[in-house]
Order: C-alpha cells, then sequence, then structure tokens
C-alpha cells in the first residue's frame, strides 16, 4: 500500500473488480480525478451520468478498437469511492482485459489500483467508516450463511449506525457539561437540574453501550468455534476429530501417546463453521519431554475452547461445562456421558446436533452483527470514560471524561487510528475493492 496519501489523493486509479478472467463480463472501474478524461479517451465522450451507454472502445493512439462495452460515468462524490467513477462492462476474454488495462496504464495521471485501494479512498473520502471497511472485508472472506448475514450487517453500516447515536448522545452531554461549567456563576444557567440531566444521560448511554459488548465476536465467527476434543491417551479422541471432519486429518493408532502436539482441522456442520482441535493424551506423569510439551499445549487449548469433548473420566472434567462423551461405545462397557462410535455411527448424528446447538448460542443470529478485537477494545473504552463520569460529580472531571469518551468513538470508526493499522487492514483485500 502506498504511504503517501498525496499519491492516493491525486492519482487516478484503475482494476479489474470483477472476477479473473475468462468470465462473461469483465468490470474495469477507474476512480479519480482523470477518470473521466480515461472514459473520453476510449469512448470518445462522456455519456448521461448514471445511465448505462453501449460504445465502441478505441485506443487513442490508432483509434484500434478494443471492444463493445457498457460504459458508466459516475461523477463524485456521490459514488463508492466519493471521487469521480467509470466502469467499463467489457467481454470478460483475457485478451479483452489486457487490451483495455494496457491502454489505461498509457494514459497520463493513471496506474493499477493497490489492494484495497478503492476501499480505503472510500474511507478516506467519509464514505465509509472502518466498522463498515471491517464488515466488507470479513463479506469479501465469508464462507458460511451466517459469516455473510453478520458481515453484511456490519458492511451496511448497522453498528454504525449504533456508534452515531452514541456520539451524538455524548456530543450532547458534553455541550450540557460545558454549559454547566461556563454559566455555573450566571443567572442564565439553561436548566437548573442539567448536572441530573447529565447523571441520567450517562447511565442510559451507559445501558447501551454495555449491552453492545455482549455481541458475539466476529473472531469466532470467522475463525469457526473451537471444539476442542481431551482426554487420557487412547480415548478415541483421533478417531473422532476424522469422523467428525470427514476425513483422515488426525493419525489413529494403539499406541499410547501418538498424538504429541494440537492438530486443528476446521469443518463445516450444517452450515456453522468449526475449528476442531485433536490434543495430546493427558495422563498424570511421562518421562517423554515431547509428550509433556504436548500436554501443555492440550491444556492451553482446553483454556482457549469455545465447546470441550471430554473422552475421560467423569471426575476429571476440565471445565463445569465440558461434555462428557463416551467414545467407542462399540468396543467398551457403558460409561457416563453420550455414547458416541466413530466406527458404527452410533450417536454422531446427535453429537453433531450437540455441537450446532452450542455454536448457535456463541454466534450471531440473523438479526445481529459481531464485533472484532479492536471493536471490543475501543467499545470498552468507551464504556469505561461513561461510567467514570458517571460515578464523578465534580463537572469538570466529567467533562473530561466525556472528552476521552468521544476520543475513544473516532478510534471506533477510524478516526483516529494510525496509519500502520490502517495499511495493515486495507493490504488484506483484492486489488479490485
Amino acid at each position: 500500500m502506498a504511504t503517501n496519501p498525496e499519491l492516493r489523493v491525486t492519482d487516478t486509479i484503475y482494476a479489474l473488480s470483477s472476477g479473473a478472467p475468462p468470465a462473461g463480463i469483465g468490470v474495469i472501474r477507474i476512480s479519480g480525478p482523470s477518470a473521466g478524461k480515461a472514459l473520453e479517451s476510449l469512448g470518445g465522450r462522456l455519456p448521461p451520468p448514471r445511465r448505462a451507454h453501449l460504445t465502441l472502445l478505441t485506443d487513442p493512439k490508432d483509434h484500434a478498437p478494443l471492444d463493445r462495452a457498457l460504459v458508466l460515468w459516475l461523477p463524485g462524490p456521490g459514488t463508492a469511492t466519493g471521487e469521480d467513477v467509470a466502469e467499463l462492462h467489457c467481454h470478460g476474454g483475457r485478451a479483452v482485459i489486457a487490451a483495455i488495462e494496457t491502454v489505461l496504464s498509457s494514459l497520463d495521471g493513471l496506474r493499477r489500483a493497490e489492494p484495497g485501494e478503492f476501499t480505503r479512498r472510500a474511507f478516506e473520502n467519509g464514505r465509509m467508516d472502518l466498522n463498515e471497511v471491517e464488515g466488507l472485508s470479513d463479506l469479501l472472506a465469508a464462507e458460511t450463511q451466517q459469516q455473510r448475514r453478520a458481515a453484511l450487517l456490519m458492511a451496511e453500516g448497522h453498528f454504525s449506525r449504533r456508534v452515531a447515536e452514541w456520539q451524538t448522545a455524548l456530543l450532547d452531554l458534553s455541550a450540557m457539561a460545558e454549559a454547566a461549567l461556563d454559566f455555573s456563576d450566571e443567572d442564565d444557567v439553561p436548566d437548573e437540574a442539567i448536572e441530573m440531566r447529565i447523571s441520567d444521560g450517562l447511565l442510559k448511554l451507559g445501558e447501551e453501550v454495555r449491552a453492545a459488548l455482549n455481541a458475539p465476536r466476529a473472531e469466532r465467527l470467522r475463525d469457526g468455534v473451537r471444539v476442542v476434543l481431551a482426554g487420557p491417551p487412547n480415548a478415541g479422541k483421533s478417531t473422532l476429530l476424522n469422523a467428525l471432519v470427514g476425513r483422515e486429518a488426525a493419525i489413529v493408532s494403539d499406541i499410547a501417546g501418538t498424538t504429541r502436539d494440537r492438530i486443528e482441522v476446521p469443518a463445516s456442520l450444517g452450515g456453522t463453521a468449526f475449528l476442531f482441535t485433536d490434543t495430546a493424551g493427558l495422563r498424570e506423569q511421562t518421562a517423554d519431554a515431547i509428550e509433556t510439551i504436548g500436554m501443555d499445549r492440550a491444556r492451553a487449548a482446553l483454556e482457549a475452547a469455545d465447546i470441550i469433548l471430554w473422552l475421560g473420566d467423569p471426575d476429571m472434567l476440565p471445565r463445569p461445562d465440558a461434555h462428557l462423551i463416551f467414545a467407542q461405545c462399540d468396543r467398551r462397557e457403558g460409561s457416563p456421558g453420550m455414547a458416541v462410535s466413530a466406527v458404527t455411527g452410533e450417536g454422531m448424528e446427535q453429537l453433531a446436533a450437540l455441537l450446532i446447538d452450542q455454536a448457535a448460542r456463541l454466534l450471531p443470529n440473523a438479526q445481529d452483527y459481531a464485533l472484532h478485537d479492536r471493536q471490543r477494545e475501543a467499545v470498552s473504552t468507551l464504556l469505561a470514560h461513561i461510567d467514570a463520569a458517571a460515578r464523578n460529580a465534580d463537572v469538570l472531571i466529567i467533562a473530561e471524561e466525556l472528552r476521552q469518551a468521544r476520543a475513544a468513538i473516532d478510534r471506533l470508526t477510524g478516526r483516529a487510528s494510525t496509519e500502520d493499522m490502517l495499511d495493515r487492514l486495507f493490504s488484506g483485500f483484492c486489488i479490485g475493492k
């Protein structure tokens, strides 16, 4: 990603914004101050704004035909990037795309876009805030319907609109606090009960922000619900994992201690993304240094697990919410827990249903978005300042806490973010976004 802000503002960029050729249609997007001039160079004239127009595209050097395409002229600032934008909807063959891009690269002031640069311009021109950008990033990476729904809600600004409401409330409270400070010794105080109004407003706002922190974690939705299979050696963990993910992901052996390290396998059950983790067998003591490391990693996996399937002694459950699984029920006598056999299939449907049901409690429903760690940290900081203001009776301190709360809002929307963080975020996008 270019680090010179002037280059990003003054250059006109272009890129293929549709799928890789060959395809039925290829959409080449041009954004920046020279977008209109570039469209005139290829099409001979500018079509009416925001109306598709069938145009013969030619090379301005020798007027050789390139393709007959639908073109769109979208003058800024009411565009996706906030700049003048032109779109060429041409045939999606490799030769056609290459010929048009070669001509565009020869025009003065045009250059190929860098990864995420169109979206970055939308952010810098106020067309999107950082939360919507993160939602778009998640939407592009979505593999399940749950991921798609939550990402779409974030990308369409559902959370951003809530943040805007918080910001408006903070500005109103700040204005009241400043009025209380400026006119405390005067007779024209706007409202004698202004301090009570500030207190009530802080309590209400605090409740709303606190409720937002209950939103599910986007990392869990993106990476999958973490399911850890744990228990003593030879309890059937690897065999069960292979049956759950539908392939031979873990080595199965009768030799105790075969699994030495964590094996993580992503899989989808019922449209829900999971990350299954097979762990080293846990036992009291071992003289094997490698096995000891494996058991330490197994315990670390248990601490980070969303769901634990325990294939061991009922009295040794690692957590109260762990699910006791009686694995290998086809070759052992009855035992407490859910009876499961990865060999015969007994109990596997019930286990899958249990996992899907548990995951549903951890993931957003169809009307909810999910928050990234960055967002949760900013919201937590915002709440801390609101709570601090609510606990204080000194209007001067309240005003300062409200100022800090507004700064937290700016970090949440990206208006006070560091350049390095933005570079990392946008570099993860594809070229045409």
